[in-house]
Protein backbone atom coordinates (compact mmCIF):
# COMPACT_ATOMS: atom_id res chain seq x y z
CA UNK A 1 0.00 0.00 0.00
CA UNK A 2 2.72 2.42 -1.04
CA UNK A 3 1.79 6.11 -1.16
CA UNK A 4 1.03 7.19 -4.72
CA UNK A 5 2.19 10.43 -6.36
CA UNK A 6 -0.38 13.15 -6.71
CA UNK A 7 -1.20 14.98 -9.97
CA UNK A 8 1.64 17.50 -9.64
CA UNK A 9 4.55 15.78 -7.92
CA UNK A 10 5.47 12.87 -5.71
CA UNK A 11 4.66 13.21 -2.04
CA UNK A 12 7.77 14.34 -0.19
CA UNK A 13 8.52 10.99 1.47
CA UNK A 14 7.38 8.76 -1.40
CA UNK A 15 9.56 5.65 -1.58
CA UNK A 16 10.53 5.55 2.10
CA UNK A 17 9.43 2.72 4.39
CA UNK A 18 8.64 3.32 8.06
CA UNK A 19 8.46 0.48 10.57
CA UNK A 20 6.18 1.70 13.35
CA UNK A 21 6.62 -0.40 16.50
CA UNK A 22 4.85 2.13 18.72
CA UNK A 23 1.48 2.02 20.45
CA UNK A 24 -0.87 4.60 21.88
CA UNK A 25 -0.72 8.12 20.46
CA UNK A 26 2.69 9.86 20.42
CA UNK A 27 4.57 7.28 18.33
CA UNK A 28 1.66 6.38 16.06
CA UNK A 29 0.97 10.08 15.42
CA UNK A 30 4.59 10.55 14.35
CA UNK A 31 4.07 7.67 11.91
CA UNK A 32 0.76 9.17 10.80
CA UNK A 33 2.45 12.46 9.87
CA UNK A 34 5.07 10.58 7.84
CA UNK A 35 2.34 8.53 6.16
CA UNK A 36 0.48 11.69 5.18
CA UNK A 37 3.71 12.98 3.65
CA UNK A 38 3.93 9.95 1.42
CA UNK A 39 5.89 7.29 3.30
CA UNK A 40 4.80 3.69 3.52
CA UNK A 41 4.15 2.80 7.17
CA UNK A 42 4.12 -0.80 8.35
CA UNK A 43 2.69 -0.96 11.85
CA UNK A 44 3.74 -3.85 14.05
CA UNK A 45 1.15 -4.88 16.65
CA UNK A 46 1.27 -7.54 19.37
CA UNK A 47 -1.32 -10.33 19.19
CA UNK A 48 -3.67 -8.30 21.41
CA UNK A 49 -3.30 -5.23 19.20
CA UNK A 50 -2.17 -1.68 19.86
CA UNK A 51 -3.81 -0.59 23.10
CA UNK A 52 -5.17 2.44 21.24
CA UNK A 53 -7.75 0.00 19.86
CA UNK A 54 -9.27 -0.01 23.36
CA UNK A 55 -8.91 3.72 24.11
CA UNK A 56 -12.49 5.00 24.20
CA UNK A 57 -15.62 3.71 22.52
CA UNK A 58 -15.03 0.71 20.23
CA UNK A 59 -16.79 0.15 16.92
CA UNK A 60 -15.91 -2.63 14.49
CA UNK A 61 -12.44 -3.13 15.96
CA UNK A 62 -11.58 0.56 16.09
CA UNK A 63 -11.72 3.59 18.30
CA UNK A 64 -11.54 7.16 17.08
CA UNK A 65 -7.94 7.24 18.32
CA UNK A 66 -6.86 4.09 16.49
CA UNK A 67 -8.36 5.42 13.24
CA UNK A 68 -7.01 8.95 13.59
CA UNK A 69 -3.40 7.89 14.16
CA UNK A 70 -3.18 4.70 12.07
CA UNK A 71 -5.18 5.34 8.90
CA UNK A 72 -3.31 4.25 5.80
CA UNK A 73 -0.86 2.05 7.68
CA UNK A 74 -0.39 -1.68 7.13
CA UNK A 75 -1.04 -3.78 10.24
CA UNK A 76 1.25 -6.75 10.86
CA UNK A 77 0.89 -8.91 13.97
CA UNK A 78 4.09 -10.24 15.53
CA UNK A 79 4.64 -11.85 18.90
CA UNK A 80 8.04 -10.49 19.88
CA UNK A 81 8.06 -12.70 22.96
CA UNK A 82 8.92 -15.67 20.73
CA UNK A 83 12.22 -16.32 18.94
CA UNK A 84 10.40 -16.50 15.60
CA UNK A 85 8.67 -13.19 16.23
CA UNK A 86 11.90 -11.44 17.18
CA UNK A 87 13.66 -12.84 14.09
CA UNK A 88 10.85 -11.59 11.83
CA UNK A 89 10.92 -8.21 13.53
CA UNK A 90 14.65 -7.85 12.94
CA UNK A 91 14.19 -8.82 9.29
CA UNK A 92 11.56 -6.12 8.77
CA UNK A 93 13.53 -3.50 10.70
CA UNK A 94 16.61 -4.23 8.62
CA UNK A 95 14.79 -3.13 5.47
CA UNK A 96 13.22 0.04 6.87
CA UNK A 97 14.39 3.60 6.25
CA UNK A 98 12.79 4.86 9.49
CA UNK A 99 11.96 2.96 12.69
CA UNK A 100 9.67 4.36 15.41
CA UNK A 101 9.42 2.84 18.87
CA UNK A 102 8.11 4.02 22.23
CA UNK A 103 9.16 1.17 24.51
CA UNK A 104 10.68 1.91 27.88
CA UNK A 105 14.47 2.39 27.73
CA UNK A 106 16.30 -0.89 27.09
CA UNK A 107 13.34 -2.90 25.77
CA UNK A 108 14.10 -2.43 22.06
CA UNK A 109 17.72 -3.50 22.66
CA UNK A 110 16.57 -6.69 24.38
CA UNK A 111 14.32 -7.39 21.39
CA UNK A 112 17.28 -7.04 19.02
CA UNK A 113 15.95 -3.89 17.33
CA UNK A 114 17.88 -1.18 19.17
CA UNK A 115 19.47 1.66 17.25
CA UNK A 116 23.09 0.48 17.48
CA UNK A 117 22.33 -2.98 16.10
CA UNK A 118 20.16 -1.75 13.22
CA UNK A 119 22.37 1.21 12.29
CA UNK A 120 25.43 -1.04 12.06
CA UNK A 121 23.77 -2.74 9.08
CA UNK A 122 22.06 0.41 7.75
CA UNK A 123 24.06 3.58 8.49
CA UNK A 124 21.39 5.82 6.85
CA UNK A 125 18.69 4.60 9.24
CA UNK A 126 16.65 7.26 11.04
CA UNK A 127 15.59 5.70 14.32
CA UNK A 128 13.02 7.36 16.60
CA UNK A 129 12.83 6.61 20.33
CA UNK A 130 9.91 8.23 22.14
CA UNK A 131 9.91 8.00 25.92
CA UNK A 132 8.23 9.51 28.94
CA UNK A 133 11.25 10.89 30.81
CA UNK A 134 14.21 10.25 28.53
CA UNK A 135 16.70 7.39 28.00
CA UNK A 136 18.30 7.49 31.46
CA UNK A 137 18.09 9.14 34.86
CA UNK A 138 16.12 8.60 38.08
CA UNK A 139 12.69 8.67 36.37
CA UNK A 140 13.59 6.97 33.08
CA UNK A 141 12.00 3.63 33.98
CA UNK A 142 8.72 5.11 35.22
CA UNK A 143 5.57 4.58 33.14
CA UNK A 144 4.26 7.75 31.55
CA UNK A 145 1.03 8.78 29.89
CA UNK A 146 -0.22 12.11 28.59
CA UNK A 147 -2.26 12.62 31.75
CA UNK A 148 0.57 11.82 34.15
CA UNK A 149 2.90 14.15 32.24
CA UNK A 150 0.31 16.92 32.39
CA UNK A 151 0.33 16.49 36.16
CA UNK A 152 4.11 16.22 36.63
CA UNK A 153 4.98 19.09 34.30
CA UNK A 154 2.51 21.61 35.70
CA UNK A 155 0.22 21.73 32.67
CA UNK A 156 -2.71 20.82 34.92
CA UNK A 157 -1.81 23.73 37.17
CA UNK A 158 -1.76 26.12 34.21
CA UNK A 159 -5.24 24.84 33.28
CA UNK A 160 -6.74 25.22 36.77
CA UNK A 161 -10.40 26.16 37.12
CA UNK A 162 -11.95 29.28 38.66
CA UNK A 163 -11.56 27.78 42.13
CA UNK A 164 -7.85 27.17 41.55
CA UNK A 165 -8.06 23.37 41.20
CA UNK A 166 -5.70 21.81 38.61
CA UNK A 167 -7.45 20.25 35.61
CA UNK A 168 -6.42 17.92 32.82
CA UNK A 169 -6.38 19.55 29.40
CA UNK A 170 -9.24 17.82 27.62
CA UNK A 171 -7.30 16.11 24.84
CA UNK A 172 -3.91 14.43 24.45
CA UNK A 173 -1.84 17.58 24.01
CA UNK A 174 1.48 16.16 25.25
CA UNK A 175 1.17 12.96 23.22
CA UNK A 176 0.30 14.75 19.99
CA UNK A 177 2.94 17.44 20.42
CA UNK A 178 5.56 14.79 21.15
CA UNK A 179 4.60 13.02 17.93
CA UNK A 180 4.91 16.28 16.00
CA UNK A 181 8.33 17.09 17.49
CA UNK A 182 9.46 13.57 16.62
CA UNK A 183 8.25 13.91 13.02
CA UNK A 184 10.01 17.27 12.69
CA UNK A 185 13.23 15.69 13.95
CA UNK A 186 12.81 12.90 11.40
CA UNK A 187 12.69 15.49 8.61
CA UNK A 188 15.95 17.06 9.82
CA UNK A 189 17.58 13.64 10.18
CA UNK A 190 16.54 12.64 6.66
CA UNK A 191 18.10 15.84 5.33
CA UNK A 192 21.33 15.05 7.18
CA UNK A 193 21.29 11.49 5.84
CA UNK A 194 20.86 12.80 2.29
CA UNK A 195 23.91 15.06 2.73
CA UNK A 196 26.23 12.76 4.66
CA UNK A 197 24.96 9.22 4.18
CA UNK A 198 24.52 8.82 7.92
CA UNK A 199 21.24 8.66 9.78
CA UNK A 200 20.47 9.68 13.32
CA UNK A 201 19.03 8.33 16.56
CA UNK A 202 16.18 10.76 17.24
CA UNK A 203 15.22 10.79 20.93
CA UNK A 204 12.18 12.75 22.07
CA UNK A 205 10.62 12.60 25.53
CA UNK A 206 7.22 13.69 26.74
CA UNK A 207 9.00 15.55 29.54
CA UNK A 208 10.92 17.63 26.96
CA UNK A 209 7.68 18.33 25.11
CA UNK A 210 5.88 19.43 28.26
CA UNK A 211 8.67 21.89 29.03
CA UNK A 212 8.80 23.23 25.47
CA UNK A 213 5.05 23.81 25.40
CA UNK A 214 5.32 25.86 28.58
CA UNK A 215 8.48 27.82 27.76
CA UNK A 216 6.95 31.26 28.30
CA UNK A 217 5.12 30.12 31.44
CA UNK A 218 8.35 28.87 33.02
CA UNK A 219 10.20 32.02 31.94
CA UNK A 220 7.49 34.26 33.38
CA UNK A 221 7.73 32.43 36.69
CA UNK A 222 11.53 32.84 36.69
CA UNK A 223 11.24 36.54 35.90
CA UNK A 224 8.76 37.11 38.73
CA UNK A 225 9.52 34.45 41.38
CA UNK A 226 6.68 33.57 43.72
CA UNK A 227 4.18 35.66 41.76
CA UNK A 228 1.26 33.61 40.46
CA UNK A 229 0.16 35.08 37.14
CA UNK A 230 -3.34 34.25 35.98
CA UNK A 231 -3.63 36.53 32.95
CA UNK A 232 -1.26 38.18 30.48
CA UNK A 233 -3.60 40.92 29.32
CA UNK A 234 -7.04 42.27 30.14
CA UNK A 235 -9.91 42.35 29.50
CA UNK A 236 -10.01 38.85 28.09
CA UNK A 237 -12.08 35.71 28.60
CA UNK A 238 -15.49 34.14 28.09
CA UNK A 239 -18.51 36.43 27.80
CA UNK A 240 -22.16 35.51 27.49
CA UNK A 241 -24.42 37.07 24.87
CA UNK A 242 -28.18 36.63 24.61
CA UNK A 243 -27.79 33.42 22.58
CA UNK A 244 -24.28 32.03 23.13
CA UNK A 245 -20.74 32.60 24.32
CA UNK A 246 -17.86 34.58 22.86
CA UNK A 247 -14.20 34.53 23.80
CA UNK A 248 -12.68 37.98 23.54
CA UNK A 249 -8.89 38.13 23.51
CA UNK A 250 -6.79 41.21 24.18
CA UNK A 251 -3.61 41.21 22.08
CA UNK A 252 -2.05 44.61 22.77
CA UNK A 253 -2.62 48.20 23.91
CA UNK A 254 -3.91 49.34 20.51
CA UNK A 255 -6.58 46.64 20.57
CA UNK A 256 -7.62 47.70 24.07
CA UNK A 257 -8.22 51.20 22.72
CA UNK A 258 -10.28 49.82 19.84
CA UNK A 259 -12.38 47.74 22.23
CA UNK A 260 -12.95 50.72 24.51
CA UNK A 261 -14.11 52.86 21.59
CA UNK A 262 -16.27 50.05 20.21
CA UNK A 263 -18.10 49.63 23.52
CA UNK A 264 -18.26 53.35 24.27
CA UNK A 265 -16.00 53.24 27.32
CA UNK A 266 -14.57 56.76 27.10
CA UNK A 267 -13.50 56.64 30.76
CA UNK A 268 -11.12 53.77 29.91
CA UNK A 269 -9.51 55.88 27.21
CA UNK A 270 -9.04 58.75 29.66
CA UNK A 271 -7.56 56.55 32.39
CA UNK A 272 -3.75 56.67 32.07
CA UNK A 273 -3.36 53.57 34.26
CA UNK A 274 -5.14 51.43 31.63
CA UNK A 275 -2.88 52.32 28.73
CA UNK A 276 -0.57 49.34 29.26
CA UNK A 277 -1.21 45.67 30.01
CA UNK A 278 0.79 46.03 33.25
CA UNK A 279 -1.79 48.53 34.47
CA UNK A 280 -4.78 46.52 33.26
CA UNK A 281 -3.86 43.11 34.65
CA UNK A 282 -4.42 44.00 38.34
CA UNK A 283 -7.88 45.26 37.37
CA UNK A 284 -8.76 42.30 35.16
CA UNK A 285 -11.87 41.27 37.12
CA UNK A 286 -13.26 44.81 37.02
CA UNK A 287 -12.60 45.21 33.28
CA UNK A 288 -14.04 41.81 32.43
CA UNK A 289 -17.21 42.54 34.39
CA UNK A 290 -17.70 45.79 32.48
CA UNK A 291 -17.35 44.04 29.12
CA UNK A 292 -19.67 41.26 30.27
CA UNK A 293 -22.42 43.70 31.19
CA UNK A 294 -22.45 45.12 27.64
CA UNK A 295 -22.05 41.92 25.63
CA UNK A 296 -24.95 40.37 27.54
CA UNK A 297 -27.34 42.88 25.93
CA UNK A 298 -27.19 41.55 22.37
CA UNK A 299 -26.72 38.46 20.21
CA UNK A 300 -23.66 36.53 19.08
CA UNK A 301 -24.25 37.62 15.51
CA UNK A 302 -24.41 41.28 16.47
CA UNK A 303 -21.19 41.23 18.44
CA UNK A 304 -19.37 39.17 15.83
CA UNK A 305 -20.12 41.87 13.25
CA UNK A 306 -19.22 44.73 15.58
CA UNK A 307 -15.96 43.23 16.86
CA UNK A 308 -14.86 42.14 13.38
CA UNK A 309 -15.56 45.62 11.98
CA UNK A 310 -13.36 47.12 14.71
CA UNK A 311 -10.55 44.57 14.46
CA UNK A 312 -10.94 43.10 17.94
CA UNK A 313 -9.99 39.44 18.44
CA UNK A 314 -12.88 37.15 19.27
CA UNK A 315 -14.15 33.63 18.68
CA UNK A 316 -17.55 32.03 19.02
CA UNK A 317 -17.39 29.13 21.49
CA UNK A 318 -18.62 25.99 19.81
CA UNK A 319 -18.51 22.20 19.91
CA UNK A 320 -15.82 20.39 17.87
CA UNK A 321 -18.56 19.09 15.60
CA UNK A 322 -19.39 22.67 14.64
CA UNK A 323 -16.01 22.95 12.92
CA UNK A 324 -17.19 20.60 10.19
CA UNK A 325 -19.85 23.09 9.05
CA UNK A 326 -17.89 26.29 9.62
CA UNK A 327 -17.98 28.37 6.41
CA UNK A 328 -14.20 28.75 6.27
CA UNK A 329 -13.69 25.02 6.95
CA UNK A 330 -15.95 24.24 4.01
CA UNK A 331 -14.21 26.80 1.81
CA UNK A 332 -10.71 25.39 2.36
CA UNK A 333 -11.82 21.74 2.42
CA UNK A 334 -10.65 21.26 5.98
CA UNK A 335 -12.26 17.83 6.18
CA UNK A 336 -12.38 15.21 3.46
CA UNK A 337 -14.29 11.92 3.66
CA UNK A 338 -12.36 8.89 4.90
CA UNK A 339 -13.99 5.66 3.73
CA UNK A 340 -13.71 3.25 6.66
CA UNK A 341 -15.08 -0.26 5.95
CA UNK A 342 -18.02 -1.36 8.12
CA UNK A 343 -18.38 2.18 9.40
CA UNK A 344 -18.86 4.42 6.36
CA UNK A 345 -17.49 7.86 5.63
CA UNK A 346 -15.76 9.73 8.43
CA UNK A 347 -14.46 13.34 8.46
CA UNK A 348 -10.69 13.39 7.97
CA UNK A 349 -8.49 16.38 8.86
CA UNK A 350 -5.16 16.10 7.05
CA UNK A 351 -1.73 17.15 8.27
CA UNK A 352 -1.48 20.97 8.05
CA UNK A 353 0.60 22.48 5.28
CA UNK A 354 1.12 21.45 1.68
CA UNK A 355 3.93 18.97 2.29
CA UNK A 356 1.63 15.97 2.26
CA UNK A 357 -1.63 14.60 0.96
CA UNK A 358 -4.69 16.46 2.14
CA UNK A 359 -6.88 13.53 1.13
CA UNK A 360 -7.14 10.62 3.60
CA UNK A 361 -4.15 8.26 3.35
CA UNK A 362 -6.36 5.16 3.31
CA UNK A 363 -8.47 3.16 5.71
CA UNK A 364 -7.31 2.30 9.21
CA UNK A 365 -6.39 -1.40 9.15
CA UNK A 366 -7.95 -4.19 11.10
CA UNK A 367 -5.61 -5.99 13.47
CA UNK A 368 -3.16 -8.04 11.40
CA UNK A 369 -4.89 -7.20 8.12
CA UNK A 370 -1.64 -7.11 6.14
CA UNK A 371 0.43 -9.72 7.98
CA UNK A 372 0.45 -12.38 5.26
CA UNK A 373 1.03 -9.95 2.38
CA UNK A 374 3.94 -8.23 4.12
CA UNK A 375 5.48 -11.53 5.16
CA UNK A 376 5.40 -12.79 1.57
CA UNK A 377 6.91 -9.53 0.31
CA UNK A 378 9.79 -9.69 2.82
CA UNK A 379 10.41 -13.41 2.32
CA UNK A 380 9.18 -14.45 5.75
Amino acid sequence: MQAQPNDQEDALLHGLTVLDLSQGIAGPYCGMVLRQQGARVIKIEPPGGDWARQMGRVRDGHTAISIAYNAGKESVVLDSRTPEGRAALRRLAGKADIVIQNFRPGVAERMGVGYAELAAANPKLVYVSISGYGPDGPAASLPALDTTMQAVSGLMHVNRDAAGRPRRIGFFLVDLSTGLYAAQNVGVALYRAALTGRGRHVQVSMLQTSAALQSYVVLDDALFPGDESAVFNAPTGLFETTNGTLYVSMLNDAMFERLARTLGFDDWLADASLRTSAGRMPRAAELNQRVASVLATNTLEHWERVLADNDVLFGRVGHPRDLRTHPQARHVGLFTPLAQPAVGELPWAGVPGNGGFQDPPGEAPLLGQHTEAVFREFGL
